[in-house]
């Protein structure tokens, strides 16, 4: 009975703790106005099955923001900008035209080399090996008002709920102290 008791301690800190960092997650995301920067690192939200098996749809990636993204490889895979989207492939070449770098990218899913060529200032970052499966599907949900809303909710009632049950079991050993003064 202990070790459910103790595991259910453990289960229920962990989602209370991922709930709350996802709503700060969340929170500086809207007040800042853009994705939130950590150590020159954001996260993103992969949207596609393109890049399987590397990272799987749903999946949060971490990725290095481009210091100079005209330095890029073959092999590397990075996200940029491309006709009001953001994509994360892999580089298949850098081409360079009229002092320009252009890379040519692939989704490591996908059947052909993209249609388009990414101009080196489209590129916001490079891939750094990080992913965290399906949370993406949950900070999806969160960013949606419905999902603010409830993040911002759901732990406040827990608190709420939480200290309410400390106040009555407080007060029930208090009752039982008065009942029994000696035992």
């Amino acid at each position: 009975m202990k070790i459910m008791k103790a595991a259910y301690r453990l289960f229920r800190g962990m989602v209370i703790t991922a709930a709350c960092i996802l709503a700060v997650i969340v929170l500086v995301a809207r007040v800042s106005g853009g994705e939130p920067t950590i150590l020159n690192h954001q996260i993103k939200t992969v949207l596609s099955g393109s890049m399987e098996p590397v990272f799987q749809t749903g999946s949060v990636i971490a990725i290095k923001l481009a210091e100079d993204p005209a330095t890029f490889q073959k092999g590397d895979i990075i996200t940029f900008h491309i006709e009001d989207k953001l994509v994360t492939h892999r580089i298949t070449e850098a081409v360079e035209n009229n002092g320009q770098v252009f890379y040519r990218t692939k989704g490591d899913n996908n059947d052909r080399v993209d249609l388009w060529t990414v101009p080196a200032e489209n590129v916001v970052g490079k891939y750094v090996d990080v992913t965290i499966p399906y949370i993406g599907n949950a900070m999806n949900i969160a960013q949606s008002k419905i999902g603010t809303g409830l993040l911002l909710f759901v732990p406040g009632l827990v608190l709420l709920v939480s200290a309410i049950r400390s106040i009555i079991l407080a007060a029930r050993d208090l009752e039982k102290k008065k009942l029994h003064p000696n035992g």
